[in-house]
């Protein structure tokens, strides 16, 4: 009899541990705290985005000192903000076509959107209109921008509605980042939205930052640089700008897309910038964007996503009350671009939460959400320009490296901003035209124009035919000059030839022929200087 009951009781342990066991998988979250903690993460997106804004790119290289004014008000330019209306034309392809429609979807809502845009975006939008599609169209062949921040920027939606859920970020994440980046590029969006995955449950922002390294390759640069700006931090805790100072004499000089200026849209210094406002601001909403915001460069931006993650971990009912006040006021005003407002698009938002939530096992029940531990799963090392370093420009106008054949004309724009200045270019027109470019080094990339009255021309490397291209460009009222027409890298070190024939043909759309052509941009082949580079308290 004492042994039925001990394999009675015994039973009942096993049950009783399994259950246990069983619900340790999972992490548990009513719905009021999850709808009010993507509340937040908007809020903080938007809170972030208008603190910055008017010093995005007013310190290149350099700490910004200037004073920062910030009000309430102010929180209402969010609304003609890039930084949220873009990302929510993704959620309204979502919304048309579905969570799993294709990224060729994803970019032809983006591509056909009544909006300008830039650097790793805008050449995605014009890979479409030539027919490259993603992953091709974020692809460093493709795309001069791969590394840029675009994604980083555009990808907060992404971890607003996967909480707790990695390994679904990183999916969403795949699929979307590339359709403007690649490697760090891409990793940057999955970094971001791997922050606010985990700070639905944790508020330790050091625990935040190690568990989303998890979710990006270790031996990437963007891993390397986050795992550098926490050392920094744990040798300069009380010194955020000798962390910069050090950090700036690493990395500063790694943008492919700024070689040769102190303008940096590198996705993964920028990113550095929000883990520096994160681990030095300790939970306080101003200091935090304060610090990302006086590290520079895209200072809208890095003050925009640090902010959010905080708006996660607290949750829009405990955000300051003029920050709560300046949201609420404007809860229903529709973002430009978007069928979208503050309201609706942290009720979609949440929708769509609760459906990965279920997709990936997790359960509902009543005001409940279960979800399902994922353990994170980083993806395969990309990199888009291994070993790339700048070398030099040369002007089309004055390095005796160009030839020319044809009838090649001047162009000058006038550049309107704080102190016109004028942007020189050569055109042709005609089939036959023809300019040659010889250099000694491992990559080249011809910068020129799109324009509305934009043609096709052959590219030879080498006396081969590498690829045709197309200036023609207009969209929304927008054309672009200085821009890469066409790059190649990887080039075995050594002298070598570029050749650009006009074809004197056109795409039915454009109002001409004509080929722009700016200067030339020379990369060579070593190891970045962040390679070697010892920080001064590890010599």
């Amino acid at each position: 009899m004492a042994g039925k009951w001990f394999m009675i009781i015994g039973g009942l342990l096993v049950v009783m541990s399994s259950c246990k066991q069983a619900e340790s998988e999972y992490r548990m979250v009513t719905s009021e705290v999850l709808k009010d903690k993507i509340a937040g993460g908007w809020a903080g997106k938007m809170i972030g985005v208008t603190y910055g804004a008017p010093t995005e790119f007013r310190a290149q290289g350099q700490i910004y000192n200037d004073s920062i004014r910030w009000a309430q008000q102010d929180i209402q330019g969010s609304i003609w903000q890039d930084d949220l209306y873009v990302q929510l034309t993704f959620l309204m392809t979502m919304d048309r076509y579905g969570t799993e429609a294709p990224a060729k979807k994803f970019q032809e809502m983006f591509a056909k959107a009544g909006y300008p845009l830039w650097h790793a975006n805008v050449q995605a939008r014009k890979n479409y209109y030539d027919s490259i599609f993603p992953p091709a169209s974020g692809n460093p062949e493709y795309n001069f921008h791969a590394d840029d921040i675009d994604f980083q920027i555009e990808a907060d939606y992404i971890g607003f509605m996967c909480p707790g859920m990695p390994q679904q970020v990183v999916k969403l994440c795949d699929r979307i980042g590339h359709i403007m980046n690649y490697g760090d590029g891409v990793y940057g969006g999955i970094f971001v939205s791997a922050l606010y995955a985990e700070a639905f449950f944790e508020d330790d922002i050091r625990k935040i930052i190690d568990h989303a390294l998890k979710s990006i390759p270790a031996e990437s640069d963007y891993a390397r640089i986050v795992r550098d700006v926490i050392m920094l931090h744990e040798h300069y805790p009380g010194d955020w700008t000798a962390a910069w100072k050090e950090l700036e004499a690493k990395w500063g000089e790694v943008d492919i897309c700024g070689a040769g200026s102190t303008f940096n849209i590198d996705a993964k210094l920028n990113g550095a910038y929000i883990v520096m406002g994160l681990l030095y601001g300790e939970g306080d909403p101003v200091k935090t964007m304060e610090i990302s915001t006086r590290c520079g460069q895209d200072s809208d931006c890095n003050p925009s996503n640090a902010m959010a993650v905080l708006g996660v971990i607290k949750g829009f009912s405990n955000l300051p009350f003029d920050m709560k006040a300046g949201i609420t006021s404007i809860g229903d005003s529709t973002f430009i671009n978007t069928d979208y407002s503050f309201n609706k698009a942290v009720d979609r938002t949440y929708a769509y939460a609760v459906d990965f939530i279920k997709a990936g096992g997790g359960r509902v029940s009543g005001d409940t959400l279960s979800i399902r531990k994922q353990v994170p799963v980083p993806p395969a090392l990309e990199v888009s320009f291994p070993d790339l370093v700048f070398c030099h420009k040369a002007s089309i106008f004055d390095d005796p490296a160009w030839k020319f054949k044809g009838d090649w004309q001047p162009f000058l724009t006038v550049i309107r901003g704080a102190g016109d200045s004028v942007r020189q270019s050569k055109f042709a027109e005609e089939a036959g035209d023809e300019l040659e470019f010889a250099f000694n080094g491992s990559g080249v990339t011809l910068m020129g124009n799109w324009m509305k009255d934009g043609g096709k021309a052959d590219v030879y490397l080498d006396g081969k035919l590498n690829r045709t291209i197309d200036s023609y460009f207009y969209h929304s009222g927008q054309e672009h000059q200085g821009i890469n027409l066409w790059h190649a890298f990887g080039l075995k070190p050594g002298e070598h030839v570029v050749r650009l024939v006009v074809k004197g043909e056109k795409r039915p759309e454009s109002e001409g022929k004509r080929l722009y052509v700016t200067e030339a941009l020379v990369f060579r082949t070593e190891k970045k200087k962040s390679d070697s580079y010892r920080f001064s308290f590890e010599k």
